[in-house]
């Protein structure tokens, strides 16, 4: 008769191979888990699914765009220019709308290429809208210079109406302001004011300039040169060119060629003949 003990070695064997099989079934069991545990989540499921469909939609109206652009629907036939222009040239406005105005009367980037116009020299302002059923019409401010802007440390540019500062060139006559970077607002504000002031005594000034020091001075039309100096409250400098006005008829005669009349003092002026002036400048 056999001998009905198992030996250590088989039953080793054994609890091995049943592990094994014990394990495989947990992996089994947990994958079965994890499956049926995300498809009993509608709320997931729902998430997953607007996602899907933004993603749908989005892609969709991509697509649209980028056959709106290809196919030859509502093209752009006409430019058409709304205002009076007499600084910027046509050859300008061509070249701005051929390099910039792209796509259909529905695709065109408005706001590029008002952008483009408005880097355009004498452009103040621009603005571009569409112009039904075929076109894009084009608005332009144009700058309108009052002066000229000579500031201590820079490049020469024009001053508009407004007291901003552009880059252009013009052969008008105009006013010469001189002063420190970021002044020509008030410049203009006090140019208009001295130009008020005096002209009762039939002069204007040609060219205004502010000192670091908030020091004013003017060069009037004739040539005479005003030191103003600063403003003050006890002596004003409207009060200065009212005083001015009131004697420069009577004395301008006393000196033979005058050059400039400085009117720092508080209750009277001081005549500068032409060659001091040149001397001390």
């Amino acid at each position: 008769m056999a001998d009905p003990r198992i030996s250590p070695e088989s039953g080793e064997r054994s609890r091995t191979a049943a592990s094994g099989r014990k394990g495989r079934g947990n992996q089994r069991v947990s994958e079965h888990a994890a499956s049926v545990g995300l498809w009993h989540q509608p709320a997931l499921l729902n998430l997953l699914a607007d996602l899907l469909w933004l993603l749908g939609g989005l892609l969709v109206a991509w697509e649209g765009m980028q056959l709106l652009q290809r196919l030859p629907l509502a093209p752009l036939k006409q430019l058409t220019v709304a205002s009076p222009l007499t600084q910027v040239s046509p050859a300008q406005i061509e070249h701005v709308a051929q390099t910039t105005i792209a796509g259909n009367f529905f695709t065109v980037d408005l706001e590029q290429a008002q952008a483009a116009f408005q880097q355009l020299p004498w452009v103040r302002r621009a603005s571009v809208r569409r112009l039904w059923p075929d076109g894009v019409e084009l608005v332009i401010e144009e700058q309108r210079p009052v002066a000229r802007w000579t500031p201590l440390e820079g490049a020469p540019r024009l001053v508009n109406a407004f007291g901003e500062v552009f880059s252009a060139t013009t052969g008008e006559s105009l006013p010469l302001f001189t002063g420190p970077e970021g002044s020509a607002p008030r410049m203009l504000d006090e140019y208009r004011e001295f130009t008020a002031a005096l002209a009762a005594s039939g002069h204007v000034p040609v060219a205004v300039r502010l000192s670091p020091r908030e020091a004013w001075q003017l060069k009037l039309d004739d040539g005479v040169v005003l030191e103003l100096g600063r403003d003050q409250p006890k002596a004003p400098l409207a009060e200065r060119l009212q005083r001015f006005t009131n004697h420069y008829a009577a004395v301008k005669n006393r000196v033979r060629q005058l050059g400039g009349v400085d009117m720092r003092y508080p209750n009277g002026f001081a005549l500068i003949p032409v060659h001091d002036r040149t001397g001390a400048g």
